[in-house]
């Protein structure tokens, strides 16, 4: 729609998130209100901006909510459908991703291949005022649930006022008072919860719980044991199929307050009796952005920096539970990346460059927590909000700082390559991360259940390029890399993906293709398992899906 003050002619174009322009063109409008229709076909899928202004008088797009001014966006889903084949899954908990933000969005969920949410039973959410006055409905149960398509996660933490030892309401600092009333309304949690997967999840074999959430532990050390026997016995009093998971600290590696170093601390207080899993959050620095992947310190001489990237803290992770419990499952359960520091919602804020980078980032980061052994992965968040600028997956386009329930969103580059992401990667199991590669490229090997096709994520990150020396994040950055996909003396062709989900052809010689790497993730489709799991390292400890 215009309102040209005269008559004047729009000049548009449309874009993808490496600023390629697609197709352009022009038309005349008269003055006033005017709503014109135009027709674009394409074979290409991902995000595309539009742009549009008026040749003459200069207005353009208006900024719309968190979304700057100048472009409209919208994505294309890739079709995979004659690329790589159909997953039958034997149970429904074997589906690898979730999301944090669009709780009761089941359309949304599904277009970008999210089949699971956060769904909230902490004392302090259902019994805010006193003890015994929750009851569970079904019919208060979510619209997602009940579908069957979108799976729970449910959330325990946060202690009200009159449970807590403190008489004011606190989360994950201290147990509560009366462990046993706790105890008590575990066991009504877990009933309920059952129930659920029997009447909606019946093909899922377990229900996942998360006990505590960052926890900002101030108790002792031997009543936060306490805390989660408290909640492991009650749930499974009462739910055969229980999956008791913490502690779900904000890095999962080895520091006082990251996941590993809670796990460690713990265990010889018989931590380990009392879980049946691990939660983490997949942070690995104080403000994930674009300027802070999460390999920027793989390279680093200094044993304690390297120490601080994301694959070594996850490997990290793993080794601890291994060491307290065999092949327990490891989730994480949020990870971001937002806009670099010191950033702020705006109408020139924030750049296609920027939008590009984040995208990238964020791919690469959830590629490598699967990769390194976790079972599943969530993104964070829906939309755009105002406490961590740019955390968003979509924009708001109705508030301008964001909002936690937005009313209306419209997609960044990163919700585009996470719907790549889940059509590619869901479905399958994790191999591990390739043997041998060189200092700055980055690759795992995954293989579709069932013995199916083996999908491997290759990347390279060079922090020399990240930023360019003029301050910007290159897409075109590259270095060359052969990757064996098939037995010595055969010839043949794989099929490559780009971030987006597109597809192209490349040929393969005395089994090995060489693959062009830049700081955007790329997908080679291949058949040969037995060539890929001899050139990779399983993740300790995983189990599969």
């Amino acid at each position: 729609m215009t309102a040209a003050p005269h008559a004047d002619r729009v000049a548009w174009s449309i874009r993808d998130q490496l600023g390629h322009v697609y197709v352009h063109g022009d038309f005349a409008v008269p003055a006033g209100a005017q709503t014109t229709t135009l027709s674009c076909t394409s074979t290409a899928s991902g995000y595309f901006a539009i742009s549009a202004s008026l040749t003459h008088d200069g207005a353009a797009l208006p900024s719309a909510g968190t979304r700057p001014q100048g472009i409209a966006t919208f994505g294309i889903l890739p079709d995979l459908s004659g690329v790589i084949p159909a997953v039958t899954y034997k149970h429904q908990d074997q589906h690898r991703f979730g999301l944090q933000g669009f709780n009761g969005w089941t359309a949304m969920l599904t277009k970008l291949g999210v089949s699971r949410v956060i769904d909230d039973r902490q004392l302090s959410v259902t019994e805010p005022k006193g003890p015994n006055t929750w009851t569970s409905s079904r019919a208060q149960l979510s619209a997602s649930f009940k579908s069957g398509a979108i799976m729970r996660l449910v959330r325990l933490d946060g202690i009200p006022a009159w449970a807590s030892p403190t008489g004011a309401f606190q989360d994950d600092a201290y147990a509560p008072k009366d462990l046993d009333y706790y105890r008590q309304y575990m066991a009504r949690v877990g009933a309920e919860t059952e129930a659920i997967r029997q009447a909606y999840f019946p093909t899922q074999r377990n229900n996942y719980y998360q006990v505590t959430w960052e926890p900002n532990w101030k108790d002792s050390s031997a009543n936060f044991v306490a805390l989660y026997k408290a909640v492991y016995t009650g749930l499974h009093s009462t739910d055969p199929n229980a999956v008791v998971m913490g502690t779900t600290s904000p890095d999962p590696g080895e520091c006082s307050w990251c996941t590993s170093g809670f796990l460690r601390r713990h265990a010889s207080l018989g931590l380990g009796n009392y879980i049946d899993g691990v939660a983490t959050h997949a942070y690995y620095g104080p403000h994930p952005s674009s300027s802070e992947p999460p390999e920027q310190y793989d390279t680093d001489r200094d044993p304690a920096k390297a120490a601080k990237a994301l694959d070594r803290q996850m490997r990290a992770l793993r080794a601890q539970m291994q060491a307290i419990k065999p092949n327990m499952p490891l989730w994480s359960t949020e990870l971001s990346i937002g806009y670099d520091p010191g950033a702020a919602y705006g109408p020139n804020y924030p750049s296609d460059n920027q939008l590009y980078a984040q995208a990238a980032v964020a791919t690469r980061a959830h590629l490598i927590v699967l990769g390194e052994g976790a079972q599943v992965t969530y993104f964070f968040f829906g939309a755009d909000f105002p406490k961590e600028i740019g955390f968003g997956t979509f924009f708001d386009i109705v508030d301008a700082q964001g909002s936690y329930t937005p009313k209306a969103v419209s997609p960044k580059p990163e919700a585009m390559a996470f719907a790549a992401m889940t059509r590619i990667i869901d479905g399958t199991q994790t191999l591990g991360r390739l043997n041998g590669l060189p200092q700055t490229a980055y690759g795992y090997a995954f293989q579709q259940l069932g013995g199916g096709a083996v999908i491997t994520a290759l990347w390279t990150h060079n922090n020399a390029n990240w930023p360019t020396p003029a301050g910007s994040y290159s897409p075109t950055s590259s270095m060359t890399y052969s990757l064996k996909v098939d037995n010595a003396g055969t010839n043949g062709t794989v099929t490559v993906l780009d971030m987006m989900g597109n597809p192209y052809t490349v040929g393969y010689v005395n089994g090995t293709v060489k693959l062009t790497l830049t700081e955007s993730p790329i997908y080679v489709v291949s058949k040969n398992a037995s060539v890929m799991s001899a050139q990779v390292t399983a993740p300790v400890g995983y189990a599969g899906q």
